[in-house]
């Protein structure tokens, strides 16, 4: 049988200290920083960038941008999609994964398209 994940019971985006707060009905609670969030994002543009030695955030050639969040939406019971201040939107955050991230202190997702070399 397979493992029950824990789910998630609260999700907060504070923007004044521009985090993403979690909470998991297992007790586990966090933040992730959310300039850490867009430069994880697990969407495959932003697998390719890293794949390409360059960082999803801020967009190459835009010295001024400013990082913050337009939207956020739960993706069924299972994870979180980001619409983030550069027009950004296609990456969806597994709770999983997030729970995951909180609970060893980094994230583990991974750090290429799939496409290989």
């Amino acid at each position: 049988m397979a493992e029950m994940t824990p789910d998630v019971t609260d999700v907060t985006i504070d923007t004044e200290n521009m985090e993403l707060a979690l909470s998991f009905d297992d007790g586990l609670d966090g933040s992730i920083s959310l300039v850490e969030l867009r430069l994880n994002c697990p969407c495959a543009t932003c697998r390719a960038e890293r794949q390409l030695g360059h960082e999803p955030w801020p967009p190459r050639g835009r010295t001024d941008a400013v990082l913050g969040i337009k939207n956020a939406g739960l993706v069924g019971a299972w994870g979180l999609n980001v619409v983030w201040s550069d027009g950004h939107s296609t990456g969806i955050y597994p709770f999983e994964e997030l729970h995951a991230w909180i609970r060893r202190g980094y994230p583990e997702f991974r750090p290429d398209s799939g496409l290989g070399s």
